[in-house]
């Protein structure tokens, strides 16, 4: 059992890189509409695309080299692990470093979002929910739990009552019961008749 590994699914490379490259553009447009109102002169409403049209380009060639480099080198491994993170990482770091045009630079900046992104990788995330063998064992632990805190339908039955979708065997002859010493009204008689 502690050499399970899980098995590895494809991904489909072109298409997680064309959505990651339209949210990365969302992104970017967004932070270039906020440089754009921030500038002291009036550059107008296409000031978005004329003036911050690079930090948009940046924004969108960046997370189109990592999503593309993440999924062509877990494909090619055939495992998903923090080493294709390291080098999408390395590679959208790179593109950072390009823009600037700088050797050293883009050394750095590969260096350092290889290393940030294969940390927040290797530790889970934000809330250090990583694995899907972590799932597996919640809900293991859920469904033991909810086992051991199980009560019996008649106990249940005699703190809240029938009605609300909690009925015990033989409901329904006690409620025509009920309802033919009340009412007088048979309700096995009146629903063989309709």
């Amino acid at each position: 059992m502690a050499d399970q590994t899980p098995t590895f699914h494809a991904r489909d490379a072109l298409s997680n890189t064309a959505n990651t490259a339209l949210q990365t553009t969302a992104a970017g447009a967004i932070v270039a509409g906020v440089q754009n109102t921030l500038r002291k002169q009036n550059v107008g409403a296409m000031g978005i695309i004329t003036r911050s049209g690079g930090i948009i380009a940046l924004f969108t060639g960046v997370g189109a080299a990592y999503q593309f480099t993440l999924d062509a080198t877990s494909n090619l491994r055939q495992k998903d692990d923090c080493y294709s993170e390291a080098v999408a990482g390395f590679v959208a770091g790179a593109g950072v470093g390009v823009a600037r045009r700088s050797l050293p630079f883009m050394l750095g900046a590969g260096v350092a979002f290889s290393t940030v992104l294969t940390a927040f990788r290797f530790t889970g995330g934000w809330l250090g929910h990583g694995s899907a063998e972590t799932d597996e064992e919640e809900v293991e632990r859920r469904e033991k739990a909810k086992k051991a805190r199980r009560r019996p339908i008649s106990e249940t039955i005699q703190e809240l009552g029938e009605g609300r979708g909690i009925y015990a065997p033989g409901y329904e002859e006690r409620r025509r019961q009920r309802l033919l010493a009340k009412y007088g009204v048979d309700v096995k008689a009146a629903q063989e008749t309709s």
